[in-house]
């Protein structure tokens, strides 16, 4: 695995486990931490030894939000009395292709086809939840500490939370997450469905190296890619046309290896052994 400075890669049973690590500033967000996070995840992507992606904090914490010293450069930077102009508001052309349904920072999650689960080991906070928001599973220290934290920095909801977060747990609880910036443990994540499951502290990572065993190994990684992507794509969909291309690519996977070791492994009563094809 290739040498990353502000995380740490490790590839094990077809699990790539991938630690935010700056622990000692709980591993506070940082331009580097970005771009060593999308490499891995998206060469993971392309990796046929890789079945699942575990997203985890080294220490006592998951991921603090942004660097407060790179913010603090920003408000400097803001202060030469520059107006950026706002975006042209034009009609997005319709699209199925993942990259162009969801740009932007972290989208490249979204058009990942392996299945990523965050484990949210400790504090979570600002840019470190909205990451956890583009993974496909969340679990979560019941005693783990979240907040968005945007409103109490003078900032907006940024990177697609605006977007993401009233589909997971409903307008009202997002806008009271955003508009309070209050603080919410684990526990209360999962009562409103922001994360799957809260757990002791010590069941966390046992709970979630099980689920990322169960997805490397006894589900078909084809299938998990066709599903992961006609769930992003349904966001924009009509249900005639999620229903048409269900329909095709139930065709397409009755001429799939992983269709026929499926079924012979159930008549034979054996594991399967699938190829992601």
């Amino acid at each position: 695995m290739a040498k990353y400075e502000d995380i740490l890669t490790h590839l094990e049973d077809g699990i790539l486990t991938i630690t935010l690590n700056r622990p000692d500033k709980l591993n506070a967000w940082t331009g580097t931490m970005e771009s060593e996070c999308r490499a891995a995840i998206t060469q993971a992507g392309h990796d046929d030894a890789v079945r699942c992606i575990i997203i985890t904090g080294a220490g006592r914490g998951f991921c603090a939000g942004a660097d407060m010293d790179g913010l603090q450069e920003i408000g400097d930077e803001a202060e030469d009395g520059r107006v950026p102009e706002p975006p042209a508001r034009t009609s997005a052309t319709y699209t199925e292709d993942l990259e162009a349904l969801y740009p932007g920072r972290f989208g490249y999650l979204y058009r990942c086809d392996k299945p990523i689960i965050a484990a949210i080991n400790g504090p979570c906070a600002g840019i470190g939840l909205i990451f956890t928001l583009y993974a496909d599973f969340r679990f979560a220290d019941q005693s783990a500490k979240f907040t968005t934290a945007f409103a109490q920095r003078g900032l907006i909801a940024e990177h697609g939370i605006a977007w993401l977060l009233p589909r997971l747990i409903g307008e009202a609880h997002a806008l009271d997450l955003l508009f309070t910036a209050r603080v919410f443990r684990g526990d209360e994540a999962e009562r409103i469905g922001l994360v799957n499951r809260a757990l002791p502290s010590n069941e966390l990572m046992p709970h979630v190296i099980e689920t990322a065993t169960h997805l490397a190994k006894n589900v078909s990684p084809r299938s998990l890619a066709i599903m992961k992507r006609q769930i992003r794509e349904s966001y924009t969909q009509s249900f005639a046309r999620s229903l048409d291309l269900a329909n095709f690519e139930m065709e397409q996977s009755f001429a799939s290896f992983d269709f026929k070791e499926g079924v012979d492994s159930f008549v034979e009563k054996r594991p399967a052994k699938f190829k992601g094809r």
